[in-house]
């Protein structure tokens, strides 16, 4: 049985965790983000699950930023 891994582009990866695609190349720079290079194209690309794991870590932090008076 094989496993399908899937990935995301640098575009669909910054749309996923509500960030500009820029936030996600500091991220990678700074080794905040593991990413992955393309074989043929060099361009970033994303492991679909670490980025809906990463979403999930973030939305509770994301949610309690709201100001509540």
């Amino acid at each position: 049985m094989s496993e399908e891994i899937n990935f995301l582009t640098i575009k669909e990866a910054s749309k996923i965790l509500g960030v500009n695609p820029e936030t996600l190349r500091r991220w990678d720079k700074a080794g905040k983000l593991k990413t992955k290079r393309h074989p043929m194209n060099n361009y970033r690309i994303y492991d679909a699950d670490d980025i809906n794991k990463l979403k999930q870590d973030i939305l509770p932090k994301k949610s309690n930023q709201g100001g509540s008076k």
